[in-house]
């Protein structure tokens, strides 16, 4: 399943305005030492850059399309290809973002504690995560997925996503690790250029491991139906924007 760094920032603007509000509620004025999880394409990377401009900060990403466009966003910069799971950095970290990658991370019940060792006193953990797979958007995958002739290869495509928890089921874990807890969860509401723009930002995130596994003839397909469902699902308004409705889970964890 291979990441797209071109597809994913076809929505750049919208995709960071989360890590802003995130970052943002980082406390302290400064940093040390600072990484970015899951960094992308760099523009997560480079808000964590402008709220700690004197932190020494890394980044990590398990594609290396992903990292190869940091790479040339941030040359000064040092990335890594590698997958959460496999980070073995003892640290410790002043910070550490994860911006919309811990939905695609198994065991978070091993993985954050994991994460808040690697802390040093008063170290901060950022997570945001799209909280979005019972929204119509994530729903009518699954659907189409499996009302079509290739329902049996997609089978397993919607167990690529990792179901994120509710926001006490991540404030009880990390409390007893941390001197601080903040949970929330926004909904944004991001105006799309009409329903085919929908599909453009979802293939470059949850539509993956649906599309990924077709040949060029059933992706074709599989979009099309995708959309027709994705239009009755989101009306458009008379101008043909589309209002997508976008929850995400906050968490900042201070130890």
């Amino acid at each position: 399943m291979t990441w797209s760094a071109r597809q994913y920032v076809a929505f750049e603007d919208e995709r960071t305005r989360p890590v802003r509000d995130l970052v943002g509620a980082i406390p302290g004025e400064s940093a040390r030492r600072a990484i970015d999880l899951g960094c992308g394409p760099g523009n997560s990377t480079e808000v964590l850059i402008s709220r700690f401009p004197q932190a020494s900060v890394q980044g990590l990403d398990s594609s290396s399309d992903m990292v190869e466009a940091a790479r040339r966003r941030l040359p000064d910069v040092p990335f890594e290809t590698a997958s959460v799971e496999k980070w073995d950095d003892a640290g410790p970290f002043d910070v550490i973002l994860a911006n919309a990658v811990f939905h695609w991370v198994p065991d978070h019940a091993r993985l954050f504690p994991r994460l808040i060792a690697k802390l040093s006193d008063g170290g901060a953990l950022a997570v945001q995560m799209p909280d979005n797979l019972e929204e119509p958007s994530h729903r009518l995958m699954r659907e189409v997925a499996a009302s079509g002739p290739w329902a049996e290869r997609l089978a397993a495509a919607a167990g690529e996503r990792t179901q994120v928890g509710s926001a006490p089921w991540y404030f009880e874990l990390l409390k007893p690790l941390c001197a601080r807890v903040d949970v929330w969860r926004t909904t944004y509401h991001h105006p799309l250029a009409g329903p085919g723009a929908v599909v453009e930002w979802f293939k470059g995130s949850g539509l993956r491991p649906f599309v990924a596994p077709l040949d060029e003839a059933q992706r074709a397909q599989f979009l099309s139906r995708y959309e027709a469902e994705i239009a009755k699902a989101y009306p458009p308004a008379a101008d043909g924007t589309v209002l997508l409705p976008f929850p995400r889970l906050f968490i900042v964890a201070v130890r």
